[in-house]
């Protein structure tokens, strides 16, 4: 898996962002049986920052945590057969790396909602991560029976990385 992070707000944690997606960022790919190697975007941004795109992508005037900009227009979650059939359309021609999509955060929404959350930022991080790599691989919680597969599975990912609530 290849990752590509820019930190645009210069955003300074007690971990290392590109560590922690990294290793995320495969927990979620194998745990959705992804068969091939991958490639993903991440943009660490603040609130102005994100509270623009959000502006700009889905005419909302507000900062949010994650945007998620999917690549892949999955049939069913996770079914990668869907590149099967337009593979100049979905993978680097020059890495052969299938592209995933791109994923921005907010730097400030990290400390923000790991103080109200009562847990570390580098688990908020993470959950985030997770969540947006979930969305990459076609999942939504627009329904509530969604929602609570996507938060299981994230769940399942962090507690198997030992990115607890606990851990602060």
């Amino acid at each position: 898996m290849s990752s590509y992070v820019e930190n645009e707000a210069g955003a300074g944690f007690d971990f290392d962002i590109k560590e922690v997606f990294d290793e995320v960022a495969k927990g979620i790919l194998d745990s959705e049986g992804c068969p091939y190697e991958t490639q993903v975007n991440l943009l660490i941004t603040d609130n102005a920052g994100i509270r623009e795109y959000n502006r700009q992508y889905r005419q909302i005037d507000a900062p949010t945590d994650v945007l998620s900009f999917p690549m892949i227009p999955f049939e069913r979650e996770s079914d990668f057969g869907v590149v099967e059939k337009a593979q100049a359309d979905y993978f680097d021609p020059e890495s052969g790396e299938l592209i995933l999509g791109d994923i921005i955060i907010s730097a400030d929404k990290v400390t923000e909602q790991a103080d109200a959350f009562g847990h570390s930022p580098k688990r908020e991080f993470a959950f985030l991560c997770a969540h947006s790599l979930l969305h990459l691989c076609g999942y939504d919680h627009m329904q509530q029976d969604k929602a609570a597969v996507m938060e299981r599975k994230q769940e399942e990912v962090l507690q198997h990385l030992s990115i607890t609530r606990e851990e602060m």
